[in-house]
This record gives C-alpha cells, sequence and structure tokens, in this order.
C-alpha cells in the first residue's frame, strides 16, 4: 500500500501571509517628523511708552500754529503814457504865437522809483524816442494871427530825447525835451533843423522875452506843459534873418500822462 504524500499548506499559508504584511509596510512607510509649511515671522517687539504730559505738550503745540502774512512789496518799476491835445501854443521870437493843435501825438516810456528822494513818490521816467510822434505844424493844426499856414509851408517835429521825473503826489512834472524843427517850404527850400532843448515843466519857464505857467497833473492825467528854450543861428542866411536868431521859442503844451504799474 503507498502512501501520497499530502503537502504541508502551513509552511505557504506563512509565507504567504509574511508577504502580504511586508507589502502593507512597504506601501505605506510610517511618518517619523512633519516640518511646517509656513515659516514663523521673526523680528523685534516694539514696545510703545506713553506719557501724559508729553501728549499734552504735542497737542498744545498742535493747537498754537502760527500764521506768517507775508506782504507782497509794491512793485518799483512803471508805464508811462503822454498824449498831446488840442489848444496848445508854440511862439519864437517876438512874433504871435502859433495856434497849434497837437492832438494825436503820443509816445510810451517807463518809470522807476526815485530813492531817496525829498519828494515822496517821485518817478524817473524816459521815454522810448522810436514811439514819440508829435504832430508837424502844417495848414491842417496850426493858425497864425487867425489865419492857417499857408499849404506850402511845414514845420516837423523830431524828438531826440524825452524824459526827467514826475511826483504823482503833487503833480509836479519836470521832463528835459530834446528835437530838431524842419521848416521846408514845399520842395524847392528845406532849411538846416533848429535844434531846441529846454524843459519841459508843469511850473513857471522864465526866459529873457518869453515866459510861461504850466499846470500840474490833475486826477485824471491832465497838465499843461511850457518851456523856454534858447534857439542858436543855423548855417542858412534867410532862416537867421527871418527869426532874428539866436532868439528865444516857448512851447505850451496840453497833454495827458498816464502811470501805471508794470505787470
Amino acid at each position: 500500500m503507498y502512501r501520497i504524500p499530502v503537502p504541508s499548506f502551513t509552511s505557504l499559508d506563512s509565507k504567504q501571509t509574511t508577504h502580504q504584511m511586508w507589502c502593507k509596510i512597504n506601501s505605506n512607510p510610517p511618518v517619523l517628523w512633519k516640518f511646517p509649511t509656513q515659516k514663523p515671522k521673526l523680528g523685534p517687539k516694539i514696545i510703545t511708552f506713553s506719557s501724559s504730559s508729553n501728549n499734552q505738550k504735542q497737542q498744545e503745540l498742535g493747537s498754537t500754529t502760527a500764521v506768517t502774512q507775508v506782504q507782497v512789496p509794491e512793485s518799483n518799476d512803471y508805464s508811462v503814457k503822454f498824449k498831446t491835445l488840442g489848444g496848445c501854443k508854440l511862439g519864437i521870437s517876438r512874433y504871435p504865437d502859433f495856434e497849434y493843435d497837437a492832438e494825436g501825438g503820443s509816445g510810451t516810456g517807463s518809470g522807476t522809483m526815485v530813492p531817496d528822494s525829498e519828494l515822496n513818490d517821485e518817478i524817473s521816467v524816459s521815454f522810448a524816442i522810436k514811439t514819440l510822434y508829435i504832430p508837424p505844424l502844417t495848414s491842417a493844426t496850426t493858425k497864425f494871427l487867425g489865419l492857417p499856414l499857408p499849404p506850402f509851408l511845414k514845420i516837423d517835429i523830431v524828438p531826440e530825447s524825452f524824459q526827467g521825473s514826475i511826483d504823482r503826489e503833487s503833480g509836479k512834472v519836470d521832463l528835459e525835451f530834446l528835437a530838431n524843427f524842419w521848416f521846408s517850404a514845399g520842395s524847392i527850400y528845406r532849411a538846416p533843423p533848429l535844434l531846441v532843448k529846454t524843459v519841459l515843466t508843469s511850473e513857471e519857464s522864465n526866459g529873457t522875452i518869453r515866459s510861461g505857467r504850466g499846470k500840474r497833473l490833475d486826477k485824471e492825467g491832465k497838465c499843461r506843459l511850457v518851456g523856454v528854450a534858447t534857439v542858436d543861428p543855423i548855417d542858412d542866411f534867410l532862416m537867421n534873418t527871418f527869426l532874428g536868431l539866436p532868439t528865444e521859442c516857448l512851447a505850451n503844451l496840453n497833454a495827458v500822462i498816464s502811470i501805471s504799474n508794470s505787470s
């Protein structure tokens, strides 16, 4: 009788069980340590000390804020405008005065306050020569003995200098005036210029045979300026004889002067 060997399942089951346990251990390894994902914030702690006395001082300083007002000084630079009006007169030698309508004459200039002046509001002014225009003496602007000048006679006035001082408070005006007077008779005669130098003033102007009295600036800027000048002989026998050169001449001009602060 033969015995058939039967395999032992005990050892086989034991090996299989051991293999399964080893797989479970390797598939889920144990976690030994878990590091934090957020970094801690590092930095010194700030400790604030407060004092009731310091807070009170700060409140007092904040409540008593000083306000400083700065006053902008008035500008010492000025713009000056000059206009001539009608009703003027011009005279030379002992001849009667010419009735002269100077309406339309004009000029512009600049002015500055005069420092350390005895007058409270004195301005030094100077007019730009290129802007100065004084109408010529013609039959349209001038009469002599009540009659217009002959159409062929003409006297051009060409300013060379016009400057001086104006006191805005009192209205006193003193302006040095230098100009050439050109006498012509049509196209057939033109004399050398007569040089006239005088001070046009709102006060009195006196010469040997001529004199005049001006008028100070009013609230509208109107004034009357007068000036006596000596006219020297020129290189022209006819003109020297006709006018009796050397002699005196008188200018009597009505004008408007306006002064404003420059911007």
